[in-house]
């Protein structure tokens, strides 16, 4: 298989679709989900092409797992959150809708489940959900 440069994490990378973004160091970008299944859904994907894990460099996962660590930290500050949910899919047959690697970070409360896909995001709450992200990131 190989990396189709015209997908939306690469566009995004380009600056040719907006994206709510978080945080963002030389090898990773974190930006909201706009499909968010939980309140602070967000995603780390790395700046360099790879379709998902399987084909990822070890540099390229060190990388985004160092940047998922840390938003998840963020994420369970900025949202009082129990624990962190953290999903990875690898190929159309393991649950990859966009072939560009990706790991989800949801933040999760005791006895609260996952609302479900597809929906898209009040781009308002969304903005205000990334503030405090990025306030919790700044310490």
């Amino acid at each position: 298989m190989t990396y189709d440069s015209d997908n939306i994490f690469a566009k995004i990378l380009r600056g040719e679709i907006p994206s709510e973004r978080l945080y963002e160091d030389d090898d990773t970008l974190a930006i909201m989900d706009i499909m968010p299944r939980a309140d602070g859904h967000c995603l780390v994907i790395p700046k360099t092409p790879c379709r998902n894990m399987l084909d990822a460099t070890p540099a390229q996962l060190n990388a985004c797992m160092k940047t998922v660590q840390k938003l998840s930290h963020a994420c369970r500050v900025a949202f009082g959150a129990d624990g962190i949910t953290l999903q990875q899919f690898n190929e159309a047959a393991g649950g990859q809708e966009i072939f560009h690697l990706h790991f989800h970070i949801l933040p999760r409360h005791e006895g609260q489940g996952l609302r479900p896909p597809g929906q898209m995001a009040d781009f308002t709450l969304l903005a205000e959900q990334a503030g405090r992200i990025r306030a919790a990131l700044a310490g």
